[in-house]
C-alpha cells in the first residue's frame, strides 16, 4: 500500500490546471449573460441569478449556512465589486499598465483553465483505463514488507552493550528500547516499526533487515546517517495490495493527471518557445581589505 500511495504524486502544473478547470470561474470577474435571470442591477448592468447560485453553493459547501441573508450578502458584494469596477473603468484604471497586465494574466488563467475543462469532459478516463493502470502498479509490487522494532543510539558502544544484554534476554528488546532509544517516533512503543516497505528506510537498514531470520536480531551494530540502530525482525510478508474499488477514484485522478501532462507536453513540443532571460550582471568581487600602513 506504501508503493502504491507513494506513486500517487501530483505534478505540480498539471494538478494547478485540474484544479482550476473542475472550479468554476469566480463569477463575480466577469459580467453577466443578458439572457439569464437577473438578481440585480448596478447603473443598468445585471448580476446573474445563476452568477448568485453559484457563490451560494460555494459558501454552504465551505459550511456557511445558507438562506436569504447568505444570498443577500452575496448580491450585495456583487453590487459593490461591479460599482467599484464600474468607477474604476470611468477613471481609465483598467488602461493602466499594471491593472493592464494583470487583466490580462486573469484572462489567459481562465482560458487555459477552460480548455483543460473542455479536454477532460471529451476525454473521459474510461474503466479500462483504471483498470490498466491498477495491472501496471500492481505488477510492480514485488518484494517483502516488514514488521520490526530498533532501538537507535548516538554511539558505537552503546549499541554493543544493548545486543550484549539481548544475546542474554532477547525478550529484553522492548523494555530496552524504552529506556534507551533516541528514536521518539517508536521510543514509547519499545521500537516498535509496526508493517513498512524496507525501501522507505535508509539502505542500510533495509539492507540489515533482508538478511535478518523472523525473530532474530542484528548481531552488529546498524550505522546510518541517524546513528547506530539494532533491530529485531518480528514478521515478513509478501507486499500486499488493495482491492481495485478502494483505490479507483486515486487511480482515475492518476490516470487523468497523466493525460492532461501528455496533452501539455504534445502542446509544448510543437510550439515554439523562446525562453529569453535578461543578463545577469557580473558581481564583481569585494576587494580585500588591507591595514591603513600598507606598502608604506
Amino acid at each position: 500500500m506504501m508503493l502504491f500511495k507513494s506513486r500517487i504524486l501530483l505534478a505540480s502544473a498539471v494538478s494547478m490546471l485540474i484544479l482550476g478547470a473542475c472550479n468554476p470561474t469566480d463569477p463575480s470577474k466577469a459580467a453577466a449573460p443578458s439572457k439569464d435571470a437577473v438578481a440585480a442591477t448596478v447603473n443598468g448592468t445585471a448580476i446573474s441569478e445563476k452568477r448568485v447560485d453559484i457563490l451560494a453553493k460555494q459558501q454552504t459547501a465551505q459550511g456557511q449556512p445558507g438562506g436569504p441573508e447568505l444570498r443577500q450578502g452575496i448580491i450585495d458584494n456583487l453590487a459593490l465589486q461591479l460599482l467599484l469596477s464600474q468607477e474604476a473603468i470611468k477613471k481609465g484604471l483598467d488602461k493602466t499598465p499594471e491593472v493592464a497586465d494583470q487583466l490580462d494574466f486573469t484572462q489567459q488563467s481562465i482560458l487555459a483553465n477552460a480548455f483543460v475543462q473542455d479536454y477532460l469532459k471529451n476525454n473521459p478516463v474510461s474503466e479500462d483505463m483504471v483498470k490498466a493502470e491498477y495491472e501496471k502498479i500492481k505488477g510492480q509490487m514485488t518484494g517483502s514488507e516488514y514488521k520490526a522494532r530498533h532501538i537507535l543510539v548516538r554511539q558505537e558502544a552503546e549499541a554493543k552493550d544493548i545486543i550484549a544484554k539481548l544475546r542474554k534476554d532477547p525478550k529484553a528488546f522492548a523494555p530496552l528500547a524504552r529506556e534507551r532509544s533516541k528514536d521518539p517516533g517508536s521510543k514509547a512503543n519499545g521500537g516498535d516499526l509496526g508493517w513498512f516497505d524496507p525501501s522507505g528506510m535508509v539502505p542500510e537498514f533495509g539492507a540489515a533487515l533482508a538478511k535478518l531470520a523472523k525473530g532474530k536480531f542484528t548481531e552488529e551494530p546498524v550505522k546510518s546517517q541517524f546513528g547506530y540502530h539494532v533491530i529485531l525482525l518480528e514478521d515478513s510478508r509478501p507486499k500486499t495490495f488493495p482491492p481495485l474499488d478502494q483505490v479507483t477514484p486515486m487511480l482515475r485522478q492518476q490516470v487523468q493527471q497523466q493525460n492532461v501532462k501528455k496533452l501539455l507536453d504534445d502542446l509544448k513540443a510543437k510550439a515554439k518557445i523562446d525562453i529569453v532571460q535578461a543578463a545577469v550582471p557580473a558581481i564583481s568581487p569585494p576587494k580585500e581589505s588591507r591595514p591603513a600602513d600598507a606598502g608604506k
